[in-house]
């Protein structure tokens, strides 16, 4: 069987080839699903060659519908890596350089002089600036996203004259007095939960109940409260060991930003002109604006973040927050839309402040562009949702197609960025999780166990813990549900025994990701998830029927059923019995 070169795939310092730490190199290459046996790699310093070259088997890390994935760590002789590849499948020999693939032996390979190797891949040089460093405490935490206007109403004297009474339907303009001090409020909430981050989408001055049309960057909306209250949220949530994360909407503004205001009514004239992306003047706003928008929508104008005067306010909007609050993250609106080199110096800005600070951008694609180390810690992970919702709810993925697009998603990136992928399962922009599940608490259950044991950063989205439902956006939006009598306890619980979890078992944060293709069926999704010396097994059943793992140990114990609460049965002949839209996790 011979290796099909079509297949083979590595290029150097991109997320085939990266710094890991200060120390370390990772290597990865891609071939064909199925036609390799062994990889090795072949590596060492180029200006002590071959005295430093070093043979080192590579790991197959996951696979795919059509590609294996190779890895190994190795740490290069006074920070210089030069390698080639060995691939064997039995029968066939190959190398795989720079150049190209090779079928000679190593010795007959051709150097520059007698000792280089000029064709061989090169990682030239390890800089420590080089490194993507994602702040720690990101791994370890569990977020809670937060719509302030609906949450709690903690100042109804800062409520909007037309506020409605707490419960009623949402619609696109409608207030119900949401606020800062209703967050602050419910701290001890927050914090029996177990989350230990939260997410606020935007909290300065608009409008709108959204926020995502700013006024004014450098006030808190006075309906929300004030710089104090903000400052008071914060002190009070890190007394308790929850870090605050803001929304920064710096791809827009809102039409009332008072820049904006004096374009609209000086035109050409305005010293403002140049802030925004104006193809004509007069501004006019309908049918279409003649500038450029979030979309098509006028309210939102877009801003020219490569303009000297925006750059500079923007990134002084970005630091203030920081430096004067003590905010611990910033997450960024239509990051995708933004210049980079806008990005690149916020990171510089923000991260000279506080290195701890994590930077998320919005994104809902493939986003390697901006994860090089130089703009973004992470995205949100709306591959991942996607993955979840068409394997568990449209069922248009079965386990092992969902293993194979999962395994390609993590391939994308550093393990360092995997880490603290920001991982979530519904938000202000999507209907909600029970929605989707169309009511079905099993198959919730089944969604969050998900969430909880995949790699990377998992995010709540405000009252689906209590089983709160509805559609798109404004539906999605409703009023936090206090009432106990009107939640779902034995849910949120649930999800309490979740975080405890994920909490106590460093795999459940730390540790790769591999999935069992040999236990995994149609219906039935088997991982783990391994650091150190002890591994966690998840099996998830979205079938109808109960299913069976044999596990890989004689000696295991459960962890948590997604059927608990009806008193589930453990085992049969030593196998795990997964209950039917159910999950287990054991190690």
């Amino acid at each position: 069987m011979a290796i099909h070169r079509e297949g083979v795939h590595h290029r150097s310092k991109s997320s085939y080839a990266y710094a890991y730490d200060e120390e370390t190199v990772h290597v990865r290459l891609r071939t064909m699903r199925g036609d390799v046996a062994e990889c090795t790699l072949l590596h060492g310093d180029k200006f002590d060659w071959p005295d430093s070259a070093t043979r080192t088997r590579m790991e197959r890390i996951g696979r795919d519908e059509r590609f294996d994935y190779w890895q190994v760590s190795v740490r290069p002789p006074r920070r210089r890596l030069c390698y080639a590849f060995h691939l064997s499948d039995g029968d066939e020999s190959l190398w795989v350089t720079e150049w190209g693939f090779e079928s000679k032996p190593l010795s007959e390979l051709p150097t520059a002089g007698e000792r280089r190797p000029l064709h061989y891949f090169e990682y030239p040089f390890l800089h420590p600036t080089d490194v993507h460093d994602p702040p720690e405490w990101v791994s370890d935490a569990v977020f809670y996203q937060i719509f302030p206007e609906r949450f709690a109403n903690g100042d109804p004297e800062r409520s909007p004259e037309s506020v409605e009474e707490w419960g009623g339907e949402p619609t696109l303009d409608n207030f119900f007095g949401g606020d800062l001090q209703g967050i602050i409020d419910n701290l001890d909430y927050l914090e029996d939960l177990g989350v230990s981050a939260l997410y606020l989408t935007p909290i300065f001055e608009s409008r709108s109940n959204h926020k995502y049309n700013t006024t004014d960057y450098t006030s808190v909306d006075p309906h929300f409260g004030d710089e104090e209250t903000l400052r008071q949220l914060t002190e009070q949530a890190h007394d308790r060991g929850i870090r605050v994360m803001l929304d920064a909407v710096f791809n827009h503004c809102g039409r009332e930003f008072e820049p904006f205001q004096d374009v609209v009514e000086n035109g050409r004239e305005s010293e403002y002109a140049d802030w925004f992306h104006v193809h004509e003047f007069p501004i006019e706003f309908e049918p279409r604006p003649n500038y450029d928008t979030f979309g098509f929508e006028a309210y939102m104008p877009k801003l020219n973040t490569e303009n000297p005067e925006v750059k500079e306010y923007l990134l002084d909007v970005a630091a203030y927050w920081v430096d004067e609050i003590g905010i611990d993250g910033w997450r960024l609106d239509v990051a995708d839309e933004v210049d980079h080199a806008f990005w690149r110096e916020l990171r510089e800005e923000v991260k000279a402040i506080d290195p701890d600070v994590y930077i998320l951008g919005e994104i809902w694609h493939d986003s390697r562009a901006w994860l090089r180390g130089d703009q973004f810690d992470a995205v949100m992970n709306y591959p991942f949702s996607y993955a979840v919702i068409d394997f568990l709810i449209e069922r248009d993925l079965d386990a092992g197609e969902f293993a194979d697009k999962a395994t390609r998603f993590l391939g994308r990136y550093p393990e360092q960025v995997n880490e603290v992928l920001f991982n979530l399962l519904g938000s202000h922009d999507t209907p909600r999780l029970l929605y989707r599940c169309d009511g079905d608490e099993r198959l919730l259950r089944l969604a969050f166990l998900l969430l909880f044991t995949y790699r990377g950063t998992p995010c709540l989205y405000y009252g689906d813990e209590v089983g709160m439902t509805g559609g798109d956006d404004p539906d999605c939006r409703r009023p936090m549900v206090w009432d106990e009598a009107e939640q779902n306890t034995a849910l949120r619980e649930f999800v309490q025994r979740l975080i405890v979890l994920r909490d106590d078992h460093r795999p459940l944060r730390r540790g790769r990701i591999r999935f069992d293709r040999e236990r995994t069926t149609s219906d039935l999704l088997v991982y783990r998830r391994a650091d150190g010396d002890e591994t966690v097994g998840i099996a998830i059943n979205r079938g109808d029927d109960q299913a069976v793992v044999e596990p890989t140990d004689e000696q295991w114990e459960t962890l948590l059923r997604t059927d608990a609460d009806s008193g589930g049965v453990d085992a049969v002949d030593g196998r795990i019995v997964v209950p039917p839209r159910g999950g287990v996790v054991w190690r």
